[in-house]
């Protein structure tokens, strides 16, 4: 599970049938400082994220699990938005 910040969508009019009536959205990872970091990826939306959001994403087959899509062929899916993230008794709005 990683944080990341909601860049930009995707719009796919042929897709893998399991992707139909998805979201698509490019995330990339943040560190600690709230800084990008690594390459951008693509993520289903499981709640309703938008572009500047910072997001809670999980990978893998958790991922394909979430989207209640076993065989679908998808690496990453947004789980969350967060409203602030706290470290070191240190609240930061996202």
């Amino acid at each position: 599970m990683f944080i990341a910040k909601v860049i930009g969508d995707v719009v796919s009019t042929k897709k893998d049938e399991k992707l139909i009536g998805y979201k698509l959205l490019i995330i990339q990872k943040l560190n600690v400082d709230g800084q990008c970091v690594d390459y951008p990826v693509v993520a289903v939306d499981m709640v309703g994220a938008g572009i500047g959001e910072t997001v809670l994403v999980i990978t893998g087959s958790s991922a394909r699990y979430s989207a209640g899509e076993d065989n679908a062929p998808i690496d990453a899916s947004i789980v969350g938005i967060i409203d602030y993230i706290e470290i070191d008794n240190a609240a930061t709005n996202t």
